[in-house]
């Protein structure tokens, strides 16, 4: 929810009156040139009263412009946006408020907003005369089924005088920006392994009360209760030294989108592209509520939060701030022109992760190999690899081709991973996951035991 532009103050420079004077219309040309002609015959002919007729006739238009071009400079043009983030496919309203804040009345006012061809057509509105201190309120909906960020305004708006003498069209400095989203399914609470937050001695903790150097005993301080004496480290240190007590875990998840062009075929909201976007949204929203720690890495090595690719992971705790950010990030990611994962691999070699989650597109060899490596710095791992032929020919076909190669190269690299055709949906995809795990409970890695799937 926004506010758009307001009224600018008078332009008293010739070039300002000219404008004014070129918003005439043909009906206010017509009667200055009348006027003029006549007051020209007026002396050929001698007829004093023909000159009071002509000038009538050319101080009207003059007078039409003078009110309108006052009134130009006196009105106040505002925009309200609600929401202004909405998932592809929905509807966001747009309020405009028109506000006189002159002392005369307006005459006819035509409204009229810019907006992308994308979200629809482009909205008008007319106006009846508007009160001295009046305002008018009028509203229009957007829905893009394309996400993307999306400029809204600047308004336009066009003034004109009762008798049809003069029109001005201004616009107004301020425009607001509609997001949109990729759409996040709701997903089944399955669960892999492990928890998302618990107490135990796991890797990855929240430490609530002395942060990362607590891991080992500390000083003994005012108020610790001797029942948590450590005596063997007290012994080694010559001090008081207790133990920490159990923490509640944080589950990390590290969910990876592949943006690779030559990866992905076709284009538009129902390519293979937006789903692996929207199925990364998805994957997201859903482990964020379940108070995961949760990152978006991309093929290129960007990652989000944080800088560089080295940043951490959006905290559980505001899990629809952390939402936002990646549901933002996601509503603008384009393709990459990278050829591989070796940079997303620079990137997750720095720690360990509990639990990724790929969506990637076409495999050769060599990138399904480095792809399979990642698997070591996860606990657990799945792939939804979308099947670039059957998305090509609209529907699975018959001869899976390298796709089941490739699929198996990752899967004894200890993946989870799964084909994805065209009309398969995030959900049951999500509950297959959860039971290939289920029936290869026997494919471990190290640090299996610290990531979750819920």
């Amino acid at each position: 929810m926004s506010a758009g532009g307001k009224s600018a103050g008078r332009d008293p420079s010739p070039a300002g009156l000219y404008v004014a004077l070129a918003g005439l219309t043909t009906r206010g040309r017509s009667f200055l040139a009348a006027g003029l002609a006549a007051a020209v015959c007026s002396f050929v002919l001698g007829q004093a009263d023909l000159l009071r007729v002509g000038l009538m006739l050319a101080a009207l238009p003059l007078v039409c412009v003078a009110v309108v071009y006052r009134t130009r400079h006196q009105v106040a043009g505002s925009r309200r946006l609600d929401p202004g983030r909405v998932p592809a496919a929905s509807e966001a309203r747009v309020q405009l408020r028109i506000d006189n804040v002159s002392r005369l009345p307006t005459g006819v006012l035509m409204l009229q907003d810019r907006v992308p061809y994308v979200l629809g057509p482009r909205p008008r509105f007319v106006l009846d005369r508007v009160e001295p201190g009046g305002r008018r309120e009028v509203s229009y909906r957007v829905r893009s089924d394309l996400r993307g960020r999306y400029p809204l305004g600047p308004l336009q708006l066009r003034l004109a005088d009762p008798f049809g003498m003069c029109e001005l069209t201004r616009a107004f400095s301020g425009y607001d920006t509609l997001t949109v989203v990729p759409r996040a399914e709701p997903l089944p609470a399955v669960r892999l392994s492990g928890e998302a937050a618990g107490y135990g001695d796991g890797r990855y903790r929240s430490l609530a009360l002395a942060g990362e150097d607590d891991v080992i005993p500390r000083g003994y301080r005012h108020g610790d209760d001797l029942r948590r004496v450590h005596w063997r480290s007290t012994a080694r240190h010559g001090e008081l030294m207790v133990r920490r007590e159990e923490q509640p875990r944080r589950a990390r998840c590290t969910v990876l989108l592949d943006t690779r062009r030559t990866a992905h075929r076709g284009a538009g909201p129902d390519s293979p592209f937006e789903w692996a976007v929207s199925g990364a949204a998805s994957t997201a929203v859903h482990l964020l509520e379940r108070g995961y720690s949760v990152r978006l890495l991309t093929d290129t090595g960007s990652s989000v939060p944080g800088h560089d690719g080295a940043g951490g992971h959006a905290s559980a705790h505001d899990s629809a701030d952390a939402a936002g950010l990646l549901l933002d990030t996601l509503a603008v990611v384009e393709h990459s022109d990278g050829a591989g994962f070796s940079r997303a691999h620079d990137v997750l070699r720095q720690g360990n992760e509990g639990l990724l989650v790929a969506f990637v597109g076409e495999l050769n060899e060599e990138q399904a190999t480095l792809l399979a490596r990642l698997r070591q710095r996860s606990g657990v791992a799945v792939a939804f690899v979308l099947d670039g032929a059957a998305w090509a020919r609209g529907a699975a076909g018959a001869d899976p081709g390298p796709l089941e190669e490739r699929l198996r190269l990752l899967r004894d690299a200890g993946w989870a991973a799964l084909p994805v055709a065209p009309g398969m949906a995030l959900p049951e995809l999500w509950r297959q996951a959860d039971q290939y795990r289920a029936h290869h409970s026997g494919v471990s890695a190290p640090g299996a035991a610290n990531g979750g799937w819920q």
